[in-house]
């Protein structure tokens, strides 16, 4: 019945990507009190948050690419470079994030995504709990999701 009514298309569509993302927003928000209480507030859109480790000649030693989007900081990407692995570079980038989290953008928790062989250890000795663990994502991977409450 749905395929007389209907066409269905697979292709890659930017334009029709942000029209969807737009009209669930907007489907969400008229659903959640706590979606609209974001409305017009700083916490209402992702804002990057970046923070990066250069060497004595200014190369890149090390970073953190994330977001904070209402009360929640999201780190995307962390990464030290082997040469400087070992010295509390990758703990300081992460304190340094959550910190500015904390103070500039009122954030309240911390989440992170990380494979079996990069760095859920890690974040634990950070004071990250598992809240979700997906085996074989993808096959022979396992995928941890940790938060960590800021306040």
């Amino acid at each position: 019945m749905v395929s007389r009514m209907f066409r269905l298309v697979t292709e890659v569509d930017r334009t029709r990507r942000d029209l969807l993302r737009t009209r669930l927003r907007d489907t969400n928000t008229a659903a959640s009190s706590v979606l609209r209480s974001l409305r017009q507030t700083p916490h209402e859109r992702e804002s990057p948050l970046h923070v990066w480790a250069l060497d004595e000649s200014g190369d890149l030693a090390g970073g953190l690419v994330g977001h904070t989007w209402a009360t929640w900081l999201h780190v995307t990407y962390l990464w030290v470079d082997d040469r400087h692995r070992g010295l509390g570079l990758g703990s300081a980038l992460l304190t340094e994030t959550e910190r500015t989290a904390r103070t500039e953008r009122s954030c309240a928790a911390s989440r992170v995504e990380t494979w079996d062989f990069q760095a859920p250890d890690f974040y634990r000795k950070q004071g990250y709990e598992v809240v979700c663990v997906i085996p074989d994502y993808p096959p022979g991977i396992t995928e941890y999701t940790l938060v960590k409450r800021l306040v």
